[in-house]
């Protein structure tokens, strides 16, 4: 997977990548916020570390102008800057993860790897399978305009399945991103969910949207991909 690094610091940006690279992924660096921008829209990259305070152009303006143009790319913020305020700010742009300097290496590697696995984030409030509609701000679900009774974790799971529709998702990449990490290992309590979610979504429809691959999980789809 290729990843942009965005730091002007060339020590950091020395470590950084020359951890990475050793950790099998594909680097390229860049020093200013305007370079950044330029590679970031042009080149299929599956994550951004950005830092904050870069010449040209700020990390903050980076993060604003990539989601205005409608780039979905993962970014984690990497910066010295520990504010609150400066966090809530860059999330609110889009940003998908912050870690503040002095940083642990192997921690950097584990945010990476759980935003790789998460790619890309739909930032649109609704999700449209079909003819399943989710209102992600009401946190509603509707088949055929017919409102669906979940529960809140039923609403998280489909929610998952939907963001990442026409994919297989395995039980544990459901675990790490639907329950907390006191569920890891309990990858039946997934199956559990499923069968629950699909006697209020798929049962009362004659097309059913969850499909199952055995041995490797699951995938929401009007149509079969795998048979």
């Amino acid at each position: 997977m290729k990843i942009l690094l965005i730091e002007d610091d060339p020590k950091v940006s020395r470590i950084i990548s020359t951890g990475l690279t050793s950790e099998r992924f594909l680097v390229d660096t860049v020093v200013d916020g305007a370079e950044g921008l330029a590679l970031a829209t042009v080149e299929p990259y599956s994550l951004i570390i950005l830092d904050l305070m870069l010449p040209l152009v700020d990390g903050t303006e980076v993060i604003r102008r990539l989601r205005a143009a409608s780039i979905e790319i993962p970014i984690l913020v990497l910066t010295a800057k520990d504010a609150i305020a400066d966090k809530v700010e860059n999330f609110e742009l889009g940003a998908d993860d912050y870690l503040t300097k002095p940083f642990n290496f192997a921690e950097l590697v584990v945010r990476v790897k759980s935003l790789l696995r998460r790619g890309a984030v739909s930032r649109s409030n609704n999700l449209v399978v079909g003819n399943l509609v989710i209102d992600r701000m009401s946190r509603q679900a509707k088949r055929e305009g017919q409102l669906l009774k979940l529960t809140s974790r039923e609403f998280a799971l489909l929610e998952y399945l939907a963001l990442n529709s026409g994919k297989i998702i395995s039980r544990t990449m459901i675990l790490e991103n639907v329950w907390d990490q006191g569920y890891e290992g309990l990858t039946n309590i997934v199956d559990v969910y499923i069968r629950q979610l699909r006697g209020k979504m798929d049962d009362p429809f004659p097309v059913k949207l969850i499909h199952t691959v055995r041995g490797m999980g699951y995938y929401l789809s009007e149509k079969e991909l795998w048979d």
